[in-house]
This record gives structure tokens, C-alpha cells and sequence, in this order.
């Protein structure tokens, strides 16, 4: 039930009406989302919130508070409503057409620099299906001689992702591309990354309700078996060497119970040197691959 948010309400007693309606609700994270939602409809920082708590909600506030709950209640994720996320520390910009960043991709991020450990060594990177730009953005943050391709078949994703670079300072070292996976690029590249589409499409069906009718379905979907786009990334690579550098690597993330068959295409596809990486759940999240020196 949606609490009736007065224009007098202070604002500390509206967080916690929608604090208790969250709850109620069933809300896996009701007094965070709580903070978040009044934060963005009351153009709050989370200080402010706290120092002027007692102050009445005003007529605006109230309305646009309100309107964020209903959305809420009626299982949009905070993300969605937000339209924008927090990835690496980092802020990004959410569009339709890209999923929300999550913890669990930062496993990627974890698991990439210290493939390339010095940090102002000059970099070629690629990010497959770049989505909102949140990894590639990441990685040119963290390494800043680096210069990195975003490719994704979605002109929305694309455009979301180039304002993401925009306002995170690395434009200059970023470009975007519309294309599918591999396809009519050239390399080297020094590490190529991806968080592709991983979800067998039986499965989708049965995901959490947030994730099936908010992020997009081409994000998610990843064939019958949920592992068409690594048979994609890595034929095309095992079928045009010079795409990757000759000490270059290959990080991928993957679905907690895909490392062995991920694996088993990297190998198949002459990469001999695979290392499983896991997220703070203990979960495999990222495989990082080398080829062997038959396939650079």
C-alpha cells in the first residue's frame, strides 16, 4: 500500500512511512531503497536528507516521492527508477536498452587490471556488447594510457554508453561501434572483455520479476544453451589470430554454473592457459583466457 505522503510530512517520517510500506511489501532492501528513491525525488544528498529531516516534503516533493513509491511497489527496480547506477565508483546513465550494472560485474573489472598491472602502460581494449560503457569505462579509468572500443548492435546502448565516458572524463580515449561481437574488426587488441548474454532462453521465464520485465531482453538472452555468444567470441577469435596481441587476454563473465563448460570452448578454441575467477559470493564470475602460441 502506497503511504499517504502530505506536503507537511516532514521528510524524516516520510522515509520511514515508506521505509514500513517497503517492508511490507516484501522489499529484499526496503530502508535503502527507501533513502534512495526520497534522495532522487527530493534532489537530496544523503547528508542533506539527514540534516534537514524535519523539514515538510512541499507540495513537489511530496508528488514526485510518491510517484517513485508507486513505481516501486509495482516492482520497478530503484535502478530503473533512478535511471542511473553506481558501477566501480563510478557514476552511469541507464537507458532501456542496458542493463543495470551490477556488483557482480565488478568481478571483471577486479579480475582485469591485474592482467595489465602497470598503470600507465599504453593499452588496446574492446568491451563486446558494451551495454552502458560500465566496464569499459571502468578499465580506461583505472588505466588512464589505455584506449578502448565499446561495440554493441544497440544504436540506444551506444549512445548511453558514449555519454557515460562523456561524463566520467575518458571520451578522449574511448570510441563506439555498432556491430555484432567480432565481426569486420581489426586488432590487436590487448584485452578483449565482455559481459554478454549468458541466460539459456528457457530460463528467462522463471528470473526474478525485476530482471525479466525491466532489463532488456537481448541482454540477457544467450541462446538454448545460454552459451551462443562465448561460442561467437571465441570461434572468432581461434578463426582470426590477429585480433588478439600476442601476450593479449581474453575476461569474459560468465554464469555461476558455466565455468566448466566455458572452459571447455576456450580450450577447444586453442586458449590453454584458463583461470576462474569469483565473486564476493564465492560464485564462478570471470573466466580470463591466453591462447596458445598456435592461435596468436
Amino acid at each position: 500500500m502506497i503511504p499517504d505522503l502530505a506536503p507537511t510530512l516532514p521528510r524524516a517520517e516520510a522515509l520511514r512511512q515508506l521505509t514500513r510500506a517497503f517492508a511490507a511489501a516484501g522489499l529484499a532492501n526496503p530502508r535503502g531503497d527507501a533513502r534512495f528513491l526520497a534522495e532522487h525525488a527530493l534532489g537530496l544528498s544523503s547528508s542533506e536528507l539527514i540534516l534537514h529531516g524535519q523539514a515538510p516534503l512541499g507540495e513537489s516533493g511530496a508528488q514526485a516521492l510518491g510517484e517513485a513509491a508507486a513505481r516501486r511497489l509495482a516492482g520497478e527496480p530503484v535502478a530503473r527508477i533512478l535511471g542511473a547506477w553506481e558501477f566501480w565508483g563510478l557514476p552511469f546513465r541507464l537507458s532501456p536498452e542496458t542493463l543495470v550494472p551490477r556488483p557482480d560485474t565488478e568481478t571483471l573489472v577486479a579480475a582485469a587490471l591485474p592482467l595489465f598491472p602497470e598503470r600507465h602502460r599504453p593499452l588496446r581494449l574492446i568491451d563486446l556488447g558494451t551495454g552502458s560503457g560500465c566496464i569499459l569505462v571502468a578499465l580506461l579509468h583505472e588505466r588512464p594510457e589505455a584506449f578502448g572500443i565499446g561495440l554493441d548492435r544497440s544504436q540506444d546502448a551506444l549512445a548511453t554508453a558514449k555519454a557515460n565516458a562523456e561524463a566520467n572524463g575518458v571520451a578522449s580515449r574511448a570510441a563506439f561501434l555498432r556491430g555484432s561481437w567480432l565481426d569486420a574488426l581489426a586488432g590487436p587488441f590487448d584485452l578483449i572483455v565482455s559481459n554478454p548474454p549468458y541466460i539459456g532462453t528457457g530460463v528467462i521465464p522463471t528470473l526474478d520479476a525485476e530482471v525479466r520485465e525491466h532489463d532488456p531482453p537481448a541482454a540477457l538472452d544467450g541462446g538454448p544453451d545460454g552459451l551462443d555468444a562465448y561460442r561467437a567470441i571465441l570461434g572468432n577469435i581461434a578463426q582470426r589470430p590477429g585480433l588478439l596481441a600476442a601476450h593479449g587476454v581474453v575476461a569474459l563473465e560468465i554464469g555461476y554454473d558455466q565455468a566448466t563448460a566455458v572452459t571447455e570452448l576456450a580450450r577447444k578454441a586453442g586458449f590453454s592457459d584458463v583461470t576462474v575467477a569469483r565473486d564476493l559470493a564465492g560464485q564462478a564470475r570471470v573466466v580470463t583466457l591466453r591462447p596458445s602460441l598456435s592461435v596468436r
